[in-house]
């Protein structure tokens, strides 16, 4: 999984004037709860949040969050929990994380990517894609950023199921392993029935 690293520092000034004023200044306000922490109100840099979060474009990533506060700097591992944009300019109004460990399995979906040509295709089949992601369960660090499945050996009249996607062995799939996910199939010949043309009548004398 993608890891970046930010910085916070410890916010001591709330309500709506005083979000208004941070981000008057350059500033992003942010909460980070769970992992059995009480919630902590952060200020960070907005530059340096949006740049990053770019980066991560809204993939599966954990941050190390450097908070600064009175006491001594604390490390925390976290992921985005939610972000607040404004409607209209799509800037970053505010941040939710949220604490992990890395020690505990978790559940993360994560996209699955096909590459090459099917030869299947190559002789006339329809290829159909049923899968975009899966479910996986295991620590966070062990998580793929995505599964590639290289289909160029699918023949006509064959499939991959999520069974044949390759996990590294501490992560457990979680979906149907016998969904299929993608397939190769001869397209069916629909045989066209022309009617007959109506007789016409005869005329009348």
């Amino acid at each position: 999984m993608l890891q970046f690293d930010l910085t916070a520092q410890v916010r001591d000034t709330f309500g709506k004037g005083a979000s208004r004023r941070l981000r008057a200044g350059g500033l992003t306000p942010a909460v980070l709860y769970g992992n059995n922490t009480a919630p902590v109100s952060l200020q960070m840099d907005s530059k340096e949040l949006t740049h990053t979060l770019l980066k991560v474009q809204r993939r599966n990533a954990v941050f190390n969050l450097r908070v600064q506060g009175d006491q001594a700097e604390a490390i925390h591992h976290v992921m985005v929990k939610e972000l607040q944009t404004e409607p209209v300019s799509d800037a970053l109004v505010h941040a939710d994380f949220c604490a992990i460990s890395l020690e505990k399995p978790m559940v993360f979906t994560v996209p699955v990517t096909f590459v090459g040509k099917a030869k299947g295709v190559d002789l006339g089949g329809d290829m159909t894609i049923f899968v975009r992601s899966v479910t996986l369960k295991g620590r966070a660090l062990d998580i793929p950023e995505f599964i590639e499945k290289d289909i160029s050996d699918l023949g006509l009249d064959e499939k991959y199921t999520c069974a044949d996607l390759a996990i590294p062995a501490t992560v457990e799939m979680l979906s149907d392993k016998a969904a299929v996910c993608v397939s190769v199939v001869m397209p069916v010949q629909v045989a066209v029935v022309e009617e007959a043309p109506a007789a016409k009548g005869k005329k009348k004398k």
